[in-house]
């Protein structure tokens, strides 16, 4: 059962303005700097804070990285069938790093992102950048740059949706799994 949504569009621009001109002002002389969406949830929102950090003077890159190969639940958890494949647009050596992901909630899939940036290269520096923080951290892993807090209990499911062409159909809401036992696994965020 969903609950009304938490954050209209309205919010959602506001907080995805936030963490970027927060980029913006400590990149602004970063030469390197590369966006990384985390497939799926984060491609679109990179797409769009890499959209207003053009707007700003920042010429970062942008691409997406893919998870599926390093994801410690694999066996439950198969590999979609629709993927996005990694797709990095330049080397990731020497270069500032920023992955971008629509919920961070236990930190396996940024550990899972972390291995797979890592089998690419050696950035200079990795930061992380979400939309919503809805804690209940598993991993010791924290975001630099937090759009919205979100406080969502572990029966709960925090979804995010971004059309990518219809920023005003932009949501976030909360998900009550009526029970938790036959409920299928949360995908790992």
């Amino acid at each position: 059962m969903a609950t009304p949504p938490k954050h209209d569009a309205k919010a959602i621009d506001q907080a995805i303005e936030r963490v970027a001109s927060a980029i913006a002002a400590r990149h602004a002389r970063t030469d390197r700097l590369l966006l990384l969406g985390i497939a799926n949830g984060g491609i679109v929102l990179a797409a769009r804070l890499v959209d207003r950090l053009k707007k700003a003077g920042l010429k970062p890159g942008t691409g997406t990285i893919d998870i599926s190969f390093h994801r410690d639940d694999i066996g439950r958890n198969p590999i979609p069938k629709e993927f996005s494949p990694t797709i990095i647009p330049h080397d990731v050596n020497g270069a500032t790093v920023i992955l971008v992901d629509d919920v961070l909630y236990s930190g396996r899939t940024v550990k899972a992102a972390l291995d797979e940036l890592f089998d690419h290269g050696r950035p200079t520096r990795v930061e992380l950048a979400v939309l919503v923080d809805r804690g209940g951290r598993r991993l010791p892993i924290a975001a630099d740059y937090i759009g919205l807090g979100v406080t969502a209990t572990e029966d709960e499911k925090v979804e995010v949706h971004l059309p990518a062409n219809q920023a005003g159909a932009d949501q976030i809401v909360v998900l009550r799994l009526a029970n938790r036992k036959s409920a299928r696994p949360l995908p790992v965020t």
